[in-house]
């Protein structure tokens, strides 16, 4: 019998996609899939998830041991993040050194990360559903890098210190990066380490 060879990739998960390919039980009805985005092998799973409203980097794998390595807390993931304001140094500091959230109904203090402003907001394509515009008061951009998933955390860690997440866009997972990976195209990745 020959083994078969693990095949990995990369995408640039859109806005209002969910990262699953099956919708199981009583979850609502016309929910987009990553099968819309690409012609996936059989048994490709996502690794990690990144919400319906969030956007950015996916990476996505037909080996479990591969999922297992790159969700624990050994794999840096950073993300870039519009927030609601102008950020204040002490917001910044707080997400550095740990942020009071509530995971699973219970209290929780994140783990110490890294946090700052972007000299320059990103270059990312428009947004499916408009977030705002700049009567609306101003917005920063902030870099936050995490070694944790828990559910909803940056949204939470962010909201926790004042400034609500208006557009969440993950860039990098360890070293792979999203790089020029326009919304919605796949990369074919000869592994993830």
């Amino acid at each position: 019998m020959s083994k078969t060879i693990p095949q990995h990739f990369k995408l640039f998960k859109p806005y209002g996609f969910i990262s699953q390919f099956v919708i199981n039980g009583k979850q609502k009805r016309n929910k987009r899939l990553l099968g819309e985005l690409y012609d996936f092998p059989e048994n490709t799973m996502a690794i990690g998830r990144l919400d319906e409203t969030s956007e950015g980097l996916l990476l996505l794998t037909t080996e479990g041991k591969t999922s297992t390595l790159i969700t624990s807390s050994q794999i840096e993931k950073e993300y870039y993040v519009q927030v609601d304001g102008q950020i204040t140094t002490e917001a910044l500091l707080t997400l550095q050194l740990g942020v009071n959230i509530t995971v699973n109904s219970k209290p929780y203090i994140t783990a110490p990360g890294n946090a700052f402003i972007l000299e320059n907001n990103p270059e990312f394509p428009e947004r499916g559903k408009k977030i705002r515009d700049v009567r609306h008061g101003p917005t920063t951009w902030i870099s936050i890098t995490i070694n944790e998933g828990k559910f909803r955390q940056v949204r939470k860690m962010t909201s926790a210190v004042g400034f609500p997440t208006l557009r969440l866009v993950r860039v990098r997972v360890g070293t792979i990066l999203l790089g020029d990976l326009k919304m919605g195209e796949v990369e074919m990745l000869e592994t993830i380490q």
